[in-house]
């Protein structure tokens, strides 16, 4: 079990919109100017968009897998997740519905089509 940035990126890449910044010597992918999901700590670590009202129930859930991310990134909608505890498809689960907070539901719906 786990998943690299690679994985990520091959993900990613098959998304509409999306595309691969570097920020800080960070790896972030965005739609537009909106950030979906982003790597800390040498890659080990992916934040990625997720409900503010739901990223406690998370954690709590899978306190081994999910963390709260780091305290100025608390006001967004954003929660973490070590990329060693994630299979494939979990971690594709995780990108595409953090992509989807950030496009057009139009967008959204022609991918699902």
């Amino acid at each position: 079990m786990g998943v690299t940035i690679d994985d990520a990126r091959a993900i990613a890449a098959t998304l509409p919109r999306s595309y691969e910044a570097s920020v800080r010597d960070s790896v972030r992918f965005r739609v537009g100017s909106l950030v979906y999901a982003a790597f800390y700590e040498d890659d080990t670590i992916m934040g990625f968009g997720f409900p503010k009202e739901e990223r406690e129930a998370l954690v709590e859930s899978e306190p081994g897998k999910f963390l709260l991310p780091r305290p100025s990134d608390m006001r967004f909608r954003w929660v973490c997740v070590r990329l060693e505890a994630l299979d494939l498809d979990e971690l594709r689960e995780l990108l595409v519905d953090a992509w989807r907070m950030c496009v057009p539901k139009k967008v959204a719906a022609a991918y699902d089509g």
